[in-house]
């Protein structure tokens, strides 16, 4: 790592490692809620290949007690601290430092370092929370082996967890015991942990393919612990896919699940003890929905894989973020894919690949896979870095095949066990196994925005001769004007007048490797010879690239590659931009080519209800705003709500004929077929509640709900639509359930995302009601996050009511949590493609920011968001 420069920027070019290595770090915990001491053994040694440095470690909101080097205590001209860093001079070599603090987990409402949850005792450390427990390097590069000792009084914390294996328990006097941990494996301090309190847990035992016993367990507080089974059967499933598909074991004896209500982030891999927000662990299905299910078996599979891709092999800075976040993102998709549907899972990640992370590549805060410089490092924990990075990693595989990227991936491995890695080294190890040369694609990593494809075609009706001509383009983006062609490896296909498929290969500057074609320059053209018709062609299926294609294609022609082409990820796209066309464009014939296809699907009793309930979602309104400039919110949001009005007056009777007959499957539980039959039902649902003013159906649904995904999609519908009984509805709902955090998440979600431009007062309400808790960050997202990122008409109000209603509670949420402040003002980063009118009220908003937010976090994203 490396020191600001006077740009007040951390530089990748400055990286230099650290001129002292800590070997082993022995720690000691006396904890308390109000006051907890950590005494800290660190055994260290000065870098032979760097001249002799004062030892400077990381520290915050620390209070020093004792310091001492070699056993003996230290005068104190030869330390500082300055409430950042501790600096020791005159050093003459390996040494122990002992040092003694005092931290204060009930106050720290950051949720960094050490912290109080209800009754419990957490730490969440990623990125640069460990300097907030004790003096230490805090960097990834930097990977001692531990001892924990946790001390606690019995009856309080009954339950002391951290890292590693469990060496050693006592009791102590006055009612206290004691827990010891190791973790034999080198690991830096982000991934440190403890939790300490009231906790119950499931449990199994498993043999591992290396015939490892572990134990397996999901710990709660007492009252939920009934709800972690599904997350222990994620945890195993995790582990068993992670030996068959690559080859990883694991490697303590036991691995420890935690659930905790007040956690800012969704999750955390630390090291033999995972740490995660209660939303995304308790889980049955009269409180969770189908989609909570899915997100908690994705979530607990992206932890646990984390245990080879960013702990057993770590990151040698936090430039190389996306080396564990990007490659764990892509290792759970495929994990989801192979035990559920392949499709369904692409689509999905496509979906906020185009409505969120397309966006954030052409907005202010736009910024490369691997940036090249930042100022505060946690406000790079982005959509590029974690979907964009899964992204790259896919397109490696997609252009080395699964066997050889799975031989780059063991040779990753084996090559960096127990080390801090970078991107080339990951990069290395799959030119070594493939034999390609990578040094354009490593582009994907150094240039932000997303590659833009304009193909044009031309027959020549003489000749039979087709052409296509594919030209290449990366916008500009903050930083980087000017951009290099990527490789982009673009799948297409052609098709015959009948619907066969043209196997002929084209002739073309471009490699061909199988099905793809890899475009290097700025232009290549492909041409076939002697067709006998103008061919129908189709690309990108699979959306094997992460790029935008401009092709100009009738609606009648689209709607035909959706019905002969077979990929289900492209046929999806087709008639999104059936939709896209529709709306933008009004373009009449896009509607009728939409319906008819719709009718079909519908109507087509072997297609998969949840491939149908998939593409009766319309683009939403970031998808949609991401091909307009400028956008004028209001316009587009009616003229999407014209189009699904007409749809569902169109469709009604198969909409309510398949709804109708997804009945006995919907009732089945939580298996595939069950949770695709309750998509579909719930997609129809929505649509038939738009013209049935009563909310007939929505009503009785909610009557006769078996689970909260029936009731949810249920109430929401009454909600959204205005209908005679949402208001009854939804006190018989929050009546239910109001002992439930969680589930009050769901009803104060719903209410803030009502579709309405008077939004803006129930959200209002909500904040000066019992419900509004500004320090839980589940709260916030709720109610604020709920509101800003899914109800685009109220948030973007034309008198700027929605941005202020934001941004007025911005400050106070930076005193609490500067990171959770900083995700909401992130929200604001596409105010410069609104309409002038908009556009203006936007930046007056933000500008009033100016001087009322302090954090480094909030002062960073708002000099981003407001540079000219």
């Amino acid at each position: 790592m490396s020191l600001p420069r006077d740009d007040g920027h951390v530089h990748l070019a400055d990286y230099v490692p650290p001129a002292w290595r800590i070997r082993h770090a022995d720690l000691a915990f006396d904890l308390d809620p109000d006051a907890t001491e950590v005494h800290a053994r660190l055994s260290l040694a000065p870098d032979p290949d760097q001249p002799r440095q004062p030892l400077v470690l990381d520290g915050e909101a620390l209070t020093l007690l004792a310091i001492a080097v070699d056993g003996r205590p230290l005068p104190a001209d030869r330390y500082a601290y300055d409430g950042n860093t501790l600096r020791i001079e005159g050093l003459a070599g390996a040494c122990e430092l002992e040092t003694r603090v005092r931290v204060h987990p009930a106050g720290n409402t950051r949720l960094e370092g050490l912290y109080q949850s209800g009754r419990l005792l957490l730490t969440q450390c990623e990125a640069e929370g460990f300097r907030r427990i004790t003096f230490f390097t805090d960097r990834p590069d930097v990977m001692p082996r531990w001892r924990i000792t946790l001390r606690a009084a019995r009856e309080r914390f009954p339950v002391l967890l951290a890292n590693g294996n469990p060496v050693a328990r006592r009791e102590l006097d006055d009612g206290r015991h004691e827990s010891t941990w190791e973790n034999p494996h080198p690991t830096p301090c982000y991934l440190f942990a403890i939790a300490a309190g009231d906790l119950d847990r499931v449990t199994h035992s498993v043999r591992t393919a290396e015939g490892r016993e572990v134990e397996l367990n999901v710990w709660a507080e007492p009252a939920d612990v009934a709800r972690c089974a599904y997350a222990l059967g994620a945890v195993e499933r995790s582990l068993r896919w992670d030996e068959r598909r690559f080859g990883r074991g694991y490697d303590l004896d036991v691995f420890n699940v935690v659930a905790a209500q007040d956690f800012t982030m969704g999750a955390m891999e630390n090291k033999g003890l995972n740490i995660f927000n209660a939303r995304y662990i308790l889980a049955d299905e009269a409180t969770a929905t189908d989609a909570d299910f899915l997100a908690i078996e994705s979530v607990v599979a992206h932890e646990y894989l984390h245990n080879w891709s960013g702990n057993r092999v770590t990151l040698r800075d936090w430039f190389q973020l996306s080396l564990k976040e990007g490659l764990t993102v892509f290792r759970d998709s495929e994990f989801s894919a192979d035990l559920h549907s392949r499709a369904i899972k692409r689509i999905e990640a496509v979906r906020v690949l185009r409505g969120r992370q397309f966006a954030e590549d052409s907005g202010a805060l736009a910024h490369p896979v691997r940036p090249d410089r930042y100022r505060e490092i946690s406000n790079f924990y982005t959509l590029t870095i974690y979907e964009k990075g899964a992204e790259v990693i896919r397109l490696l595989h997609t252009l080395l095949g699964e066997d050889v990227f799975r031989a780059g991936m063991d040779r990753y491995f084996a090559d960096n066990d127990g080390r801090a890695a970078t991107i080339e080294d990951f990069l290395a190890a799959h030119a070594a196994a493939s034999g390609r040369d990578l040094t354009q694609f490593a582009l994907w990593y150094s240039q932000a925005g997303t590659p833009e494809l304009a193909i044009t075609e031309h027959f020549d009706t003489a000749t039979g001769d087709y052409t296509l001509t594919v030209d290449q383009h990366v916008p500009p983006t903050p930083g980087q004007p000017v951009k290099q062609p990527m490789l982009v490896p673009l799948r297409l296909a052609l098709y015959a007048d009948d619907g066969t498929a043209i196997t002929a290969a084209p002739e073309t500057d471009a490699a061909r490797n199988g099905d793809l074609v890899e475009l290097v320059a700025a232009r290549h053209v492909l041409r076939w010879r002697g067709l006998a018709g103008k061919p129908l062609a189709t690309f990108n299926q699979g959306f094997a690239a992460p790029v935008k294609i401009a092709f100009s294609q009738s609606p009648a022609d689209l709607a035909r590659s959706v019905r002969v082409e077979r990929d289900e990820v492209y046929r999806w796209d087709g008639l999104q931009q059936l939709a896209t066309r529709a709306i933008l464009q009004h373009d009449v014939l896009a509607a009728d080519a939409l319906e008819a296809a719709l009718q079909d699907l519908l109507t087509d009793p072997a297609a998969d209800p949840a491939f149908v309930a998939e593409c009766l979602a319309l683009p939403d309104f970031d998808t949609l705003a991401d091909a307009m400039d400028p956008v004028d919110p209001e316009a587009l949001l009616d003229a999407r709500d014209a189009l699904l009005d007409r749809l569902s007056r169109a469709l009604a009777a198969p909409l309510q004929a398949r709804y109708d007959a997804m009945e006995a499957a919907a009732a089945q539980g939580l298996d595939g077929p069950a949770m695709a039959a309750r998509a579909l039902r719930n997609a129809c649902l929505g649509w038939l509640t738009r013209v049935d003013p009563a909310a007939v159906l929505a009503q009785r649904q909610f009557d006769r709900a078996r689970n909260m995904t029936e009731r949810g999609a249920a109430l929401r519908c009454l909600l959204h639509f205005d209908a005679p009984g949402a208001a009854a509805a939804l006190a018989a709902f929050r009546g239910q359930f109001a002992h439930d955090p969680l589930v009050t998440d769901k009803w104060i979600g719903w209410l803030a995302t009502r579709p309405h431009a008077s939004a803006t007062q129930a959200v209002t309400e909500l904040l000066a009601s019992e419900w509004w808790k500004p320090a839980n960050p589940n709260r916030v997202r709720a109610v604020l996050g709920s509101f800003q990122r899914g109800n685009p008409r109220a948030f973007h109000r034309a008198d700027g009511e929605g941005f202020r209603l934001v941004a007025g509670q911005l400050p106070g949420l930076d005193a609490t949590n500067p990171q959770v402040a900083a995700r909401l003002l992130g929200g604001f980063e596409g105010w410069r493609r609104l309409h002038p009118p908009l556009r203006a009220v936007a930046r007056a908003t933000l500008a009033g920011l100016e001087g009322q937010l302090h954090s480094p976090d909030c002062r960073d994203l708002l000099a981003r968001l407001l540079v000219d």
